[in-house]
């Protein structure tokens, strides 16, 4: 039989398991460096079949090695980590934790390389090693990926693979493309400060609100100008607060947001050319501020070697399997992996877009 028989036939035998497994991640759902009790989860169900899974520092996250130790390794990794947001869904399995749900798929995440773990140390003689990365906080800038890099997730692997629901995809449907697949992600918190005053005398202060205005309006055109728009960058406000009257002039203001680039090189000279435009759209209108600028994660750029394999892994499931897809501009920390060793990221169909969802997983 086999390797492609050997773990299909594992999968349509315990179908019904991973569909639990899955659920019950959902079910109950752990922030980014709190994945305890999915780290516990996980480690037992691999514990059950013989295999020797080991938790990383911290107590969330695990890594486990298979397979023959004289064969190149490759390491299959999954995120952990929820979302900081209430579930809405009415699903029988939805989240029992108060704000906080798996909204961007990383239950799905973990049940898949939990069952693809499972079914490939059911096969005999595996071509190579295997090493599982079971990864906490993908979502906490800038991700937990460098703390399974620092613990040795990738020492002795040759190359890392992993995926990503993606809701554009039809259902079925897996896919790849060389080069980037997902996009750098930066956040940025600009404070501003004025002495204050009445809106009758703005010209007695400096009107921080209009400064405000300034830097959302200006800044994102800045950018437009400053940048290659081959690059993809695109700066995006979440919020803004100040002030408590109409009649008053704020002392303060915060506004923050998301800058993203398709462009290792561009993310690279990003918080330079920000803080330089910063202070001198704000020059002319004698307004201070501070500004702090977090660094997330670099684009995932998959490596060509390691899409051709991955190509031809998803043709080999099937004739119509095999998808297209566009650069993300979401941010994925599965890229400082790459900084280290080759690999690709695919991405497949969110469960949710099964018009059977219940009888998906």
């Amino acid at each position: 039989m086999s390797l492609v028989d050997s773990a299909e036939s594992w999968l349509a035998a315990h179908y019904d398991d991973l569909v639990a497994w899955r659920r019950h991640i959902h079910r109950y759902p752990e922030l980014g460096r709190q994945e305890f009790a999915t780290t516990q989860f996980v480690a037992e169900r691999l514990a059950d079949v013989g295999l020797n899974p080991k938790v990383l520092p911290g107590g969330t996250g695990l890594t486990c090695d298979f397979g023959p130790e004289h064969k190149p390794r490759i390491a299959l990794r999954a995120d952990m980590d929820a979302l900081p947001m209430a579930e809405r869904t009415g699903a029988p399995y939805a989240s029992t934790m108060p704000n906080v749900a798996h909204a961007c798929g990383h239950d799905a995440h973990t049940a898949i390389l939990l069952g693809t773990a499972l079914a490939l140390a059911s096969v005999p003689e595996l071509p190579v090693a295997v090493r599982l990365v079971f990864q906490a906080a993908e979502e906490l800038m800038p991700g937990g990926a460098i703390d399974a890099i620092a613990a040795g997730a990738l020492t002795g692997v040759s190359r890392i693979f992993a995926l990503h629901c993606d809701p554009r995809l039809e259902v079925g449907k897996v896919a790849v493309r060389p080069g980037p697949i997902t996009s750098a992600a930066d956040q940025i918190e600009i404070t501003l400060y004025s002495p204050g005053g009445h809106t009758s005398r703005p010209h007695l202060t400096a009107d921080l609100v209009y400064g405000l205005g300034t830097v959302i309006t200006g800044l994102p055109g800045v950018l437009s100008r400053r940048i290659d728009p081959r690059n993809s960058t695109v700066l995006v406000w979440g919020a803004v607060n100040a002030g408590v009257a109409p009649n008053a002039i704020p002392q303060t203001g915060v506004l923050s947001g998301t800058v993203r680039t398709a462009s290792r090189h561009t993310w690279i000279d990003l918080e330079e050319l920000i803080r330089e435009s910063v202070a001198g759209l704000l020059a002319p209108l004698a307004i201070e501020h501070t500004l702090q600028y977090r660094r997330g994660v670099p684009p995932v750029v998959n490596e060509d070697v390691s899409t051709r394999m991955l190509t031809h892994a998803i043709e080999a499931i099937g004739p119509d399997v095999l998808a297209d897809t566009r650069q993300s501009g979401g941010g994925e920390d599965f890229s400082w992996y790459l900084e280290e060793v080759p690999g690709a990221k695919h991405e497949n169909i969110l469960p949710s877009n099964s018009r059977s969802e219940s009888d998906s997983m």
